[in-house]
């Protein structure tokens, strides 16, 4: 099964399943060292440029969205 797979599965379950998924996943993480951290979220990172990239969505600059989101802000 391919974590694409899994992930389609796994967010099928009830909402208390997946936070008990979500725990022992997150628990999991803790024994790694400070370097297997560093390149799992180099990995994901790298994943979600991609998955950015391939929407062809124009992106917006850093200052437009702490500007709109300070004005939502009051």
């Amino acid at each position: 099964m391919s974590i694409d797979e899994f992930e389609t599965e796994a967010l099928k379950f009830g909402p208390s399943a997946r936070a008990r998924l979500a725990a022992k996943l997150l628990e999991s993480l803790e024994v790694l060292s400070d370097a297997e951290n560093l390149q799992l979220w180099a990995e994901e990172a790298q994943r979600r440029d991609e998955a950015w990239d391939a929407t062809g969505a124009p992106g917006h600059a850093a200052e437009d969205v702490f500007r709109d989101a300070r004005a939502r802000l009051g």
